[in-house]
This record gives C-alpha cells, sequence and structure tokens, in this order.
C-alpha cells in the first residue's frame, strides 16, 4: 500500500492540479480573475460563509467587493508565494501555515470554482484531475528558480511574448506592476531582489535554461 504523504507546517511546496483530459477551465478574463479572488478568499482559517455567498451578500449591501481587510487578524492556513494559472491547469508555491493547512485551501479552492465554473457552463461532474501534485522545495535557490519557472510559463505555451503581458501570475507583483487589489502573495522574506533585478533574471531566457536542471525533480507536469 502507497503511503500516505503528510505536508509539513513551515515548508515550501509547488502545488499543481491540472483539469481533466486537458479541458480549458479558464477560458476568458472572468474565470482566470474569478479563481484568482477564489485563491485570496481560502487562504483564511476557517473563513465563511462559502466564496459565492460572501460575494453576494457584499453584492446586496451594495458594497464594492474588496479583500485589502478581509484576511485583517485572521490566521492563515497558507502563506502564498507565487502563483500561475493556464487555461487547463494551476500552479502555486505554498508555504503550510497550519497543520494540513494545504489540502483544506486546495479542497476548498476546487470544490468553489468547479462548482462555479459547472453552474455557469451548465455541467455536471468533477472538473480536476484527481488530487492536486505537490513536491517540497527544499533551498531558496530552488525556489527563486521555480518562480521564475511558473512565470514563464504562459510565454513557453505561446499565450504572450513577455512575461508581463499575463493578467493572471504574480510576475507582475514581482516586478511592481500590480495595483494593490491585485497583490495576493507574501514573498519578502525568501526574496532580496529589486523588481528590476527580478525582472532581469526571469526575462533572461538563455539562463533560464541553463538553471532549469537545478529545479528539474520540483516540475509536476
Amino acid at each position: 500500500m502507497r503511503r500516505k504523504e503528510t505536508l509539513v507546517c513551515g515548508e515550501v511546496y509547488h502545488i499543481f492540479t491540472k483539469s481533466i483530459a486537458d479541458y480549458r477551465v479558464f477560458s476568458n478574463k472572468t474565470e482566470f480573475l474569478r479563481m484568482r479572488d477564489i485563491i485570496r478568499y481560502y487562504q483564511i482559517e476557517n473563513i465563511s460563509p462559502k466564496f459565492s455567498q460572501f460575494l453576494q451578500s457584499e453584492r446586496e449591501r451594495g458594497n464594492l467587493v474588496s479583500f485589502s481587510s478581509l484576511a485583517q487578524n485572521k490566521e492563515k492556513l497558507v502563506q502564498i508565494i507565487a502563483y500561475c494559472l493556464m487555461p487547463t491547469h494551476i500552479h502555486l508555491i505554498l508555504k503550510q501555515l497550519k497543520e494540513k493547512g494545504i489540502s483544506l485551501f486546495m479542497g476548498n479552492l476546487l470544490n468553489s470554482y468547479s462548482r462555479f465554473f459547472n453552474l455557469k457552463h451548465k455541467r455536471k461532474g468533477p472538473l480536476w484531475e484527481g488530487k492536486f501534485k505537490n513536491k517540497l522545495v527544499n533551498t531558496e535557490e530552488q525556489l527563486l528558480h521555480l518562480t521564475r519557472y511558473i512565470h514563464l510559463n504562459p510565454t513557453s505555451a505561446g499565450l504572450v511574448k513577455n512575461p508581463e503581458e499575463w493578467l493572471f501570475s504574480s510576475y507582475r507583483e514581482y516586478i511592481g506592476l500590480a495595483n494593490k487589489e491585485e497583490v495576493i502573495c507574501d514573498k519578502d522574506e525568501f526574496f532580496d531582489l529589486s523588481p528590476e533585478t527580478y525582472r532581469e533574471f526571469v526575462e533572461d531566457r538563455i539562463a533560464y535554461q541553463r538553471e532549469l536542471e537545478k529545479i528539474k525533480s520540483l516540475l509536476l507536469e
């Protein structure tokens, strides 16, 4: 029998999940942004109500939906270090803060989006391909190169020419182009790079290819 893997509090993991049969689960800006908002919402421990009910409540009150104060004085299940949403899959780099935090977070995240997507597209059944995959990130050097790998996913897939053109990853946060409401990552404890230095690091494609070997064991696709 395969031993069940335990994710450890305080450790950083590369998390990857994909749709069933490479089904396109993000087809427009609304769907991408829905997932980004869900990521922000469900990182909070014991968050209630469901995200859809939270949105409805805010709209009924006539409020502009804002997440800037949502997590104030509240504990988090995970620390979001980086992310990239692709049409058929999701990359996340997470630090687990609570016992079973990543599993709880991912369960809420994927179930919430599945309900939204199935209702919107009038479909039934699962949307994601089994349990998410994970790989432990052992060093800060690995972590830095891993962020570059996931931020370059859209350019590698031919979706954009430059990574900053992709609005659905944390790259714009890293290079200082995201506005306040777009910022969902907490990364400063891991990196001491200016936005300009990080941009050069990512966009140096030749160096990226040479360094790919350093994170080969962390790639989950």
